[in-house]
Order: structure tokens, then sequence, then C-alpha cells
């Protein structure tokens, strides 16, 4: 990709985040980099955690309100006998736990509760906003409001412990939106004696996995050429939804905001089926020999059906 490339179409980059830093400094590392103010991140770190942060370049972060919830995996350290005001082990103690703490069966058990759909009470640390202000700005403050309890769900919950009797190995592959602190802070309560989180690192997201991440040191080393050829295409994000590859003529007309009759574009649809209303999909055109992403599109109710309307553009 080159630096043309780059600011007409934009890319997303895999960054392994170091702990001790936020996900807004690991963003402005990327604008300084890149030379671009353009850069966004789609799901936030805590400052103590590690591994995938995809950060949007370019033209790219116009996807970022579009982007669903995806599904994410992580390996965590719980740590038993301790409750904090933070839910890890940065926050105060609120609670040492004096008595025999439980044995691996008992720390297995409980954990195989938490798996599947469950409800979780955003931390009072975190940056969802109640009225308009963070929770953690609050919380800063000394003060504490009431969230409402929202589903997750756990799809798989591995539980080891390591050589210290207190401290326990998560692998865990949730929906977006799940406070991994919340899951260690409740699965304490219902032993009895309390947890934290000790470590977090994010081994994916959505279909980026720690093994296309890249160091931010390692960025920082590299040409500049070397750096747009770590971005990856803004169709990355989109890789889910199906896809349409439309004619040139249809093609123009989708760029200039008109709908088209679906019933027109069924040799472009997957298996040549109308696609239902509300439905998303990555939409194509030719570019010489290629075909490029050029738009997100929707389906859309319309008098004679339905109709395919582009939502958002990232190529001209």
């Amino acid at each position: 990709m080159t630096e043309t490339e780059m600011r007409s179409y934009g890319g997303v980059l895999v960054v392994d985040k170091p702990a001790g830093i936020t996900s807004l400094d690991a963003v402005n590392q990327a604008r300084r980099l890149y030379g671009t103010k353009q850069v966004g991140h789609t799901g936030t770190l805590d400052p103590m955690a590690t591994g995938v942060l995809v950060i949007l370049v370019g033209r790219a972060v116009k996807a970022s309100e579009y982007l669903s919830s995806h599904d994410k995996s992580y390996s965590a350290l719980m740590r038993l006998g301790i409750t904090t005001d933070t839910q890890d082990v940065t926050g105060k103690v609120i609670r040492q736990f004096e008595g025999a703490l439980p044995d691996p069966g008992q720390v297995s058990a409980v954990c195989g509760q938490f798996t599947g759909m469950i409800s979780q009470i955003p931390p009072m640390y975190s940056a969802l906003k109640v009225g308009g202000r963070k929770l953690y700005d609050l919380a800063r403050h000394g003060q504490t409001v009431e969230r409402a309890p929202r589903d997750v769900v756990i799809y798989e919950l591995g539980c080891e412990q390591t050589e210290f009797p207190d401290s326990y190995r998560l692998d865990i592959r949730c929906s977006g939106g799940t406070y991994i602190r919340t899951l260690c802070d409740d699965i304490g309560s219902s032993l009895g004696c309390g947890a934290v989180m000790a470590e977090l690192r994010r081994i994916s997201c959505g279909m980026f996995s720690i093994g296309q991440a890249y160091s931010l040191n390692t960025l920082s080393q590299m040409t500049a050429q070397q750096r747009l050829d770590c971005l990856l295409p803004v169709s990355e994000l989109f890789a889910d939804l199906p896809s349409v590859s439309l004619p040139d003529f249809y093609a123009r007309l989708v760029r200039n905001g008109q709908a088209v009759d679906t019933h027109k574009l069924l040799d472009c649809m997957p298996d040549g089926q109308d696609l239902p209303a509300g439905s998303r999909c990555a939409l194509y055109c030719a570019r010489g020999e290629d075909q490029i992403f050029f738009a997100l599109g929707e389906i859309i109710p319309a008098e004679t059906g339905n109709a395919l309307k582009a939502i958002k553009l990232f190529a001209l």
C-alpha cells in the first residue's frame, strides 16, 4: 500500500498493546507513526491489559460506528482471597479473605456456572457513560451510581491453577461487552473468598488475532513504507458480511446515493438469493482486473420489494 492509497482508503492496524499505557496513548502513537490525525480504535483495553487492539487508520475510521460488538478471547490471571474497588490488582483493597481458599475442584465447578449467557453489572471503573459522564470519572470522585445489568455470553471458560495456590489461569472466549474484571469478581463472590483480575491479555478481537499484531516499538523502527505494508484492507472489518460485487453501472448509482432494487441484482447476490431487509453487505466493484471494496451497503424496504443502498462509502 502506498501513502496515496492509505490516505484514499485507509487500513486496519492490529497492535499488541503493552501494559502501562491507555488505548488512547496507543492511538496517539499511531497518529505520529502514520502522519495522520485520522486514527481511532474499535475497543478499549485497560492500561494494565496487553494484546490485540484494533486501530483504524485513515478513512477506515469511518467504519467505527458500523462495527458490531465482536466476540473476543482472553487469557486472564485470577487471584483469590482479595476484593478491590476496581476489581483488579490496581485498586484499593476493600476485603482480605482470612479463611482457607477453595480447592481447584471447587474453583473449576464455580467457573463452569459462568458459561453461557450471564448477567453483569458494569464496574464503576469503566469507560461506560451514565448521564453523559464516564463511570471512572465519577468513581475517582468517590461517587457510585446505579448501573443496569446487561447480558453477555461466555462461550468458553477454561480454568487451571498456577504454581501459586491462590492464582488461576482463565482462558475465555466471550461476546463483546464482557468485563473480565467483573467476571473474576463475580466468581470470587460465588466462591465466598473474593477474587481480582491480576493480568489480562486479549488474544483475539473478531477476526483479528495476536498473530497479526505488531508492537508499537517494532512499528517505530520501520520505514514509512514498511508501516504502510502492515495495514490490512478496510474490507477485513466486514469480512463476516455477505459480499456483493456490482457491475459498473449499478456501482455508479450506489456511489451517488441511489438505492437499486435488489431484484435487478440477483446475479450479484450470494447464491443468487435476495438478502432480507435490514441485512448489511460489503460492496465491491471492478477496478481494472481487480475487485475493490468501496462501500458498506444495507438492504432497505422499497415499493417493489427491497433495495440496496450504500450507507458508508470508503472509496470513490
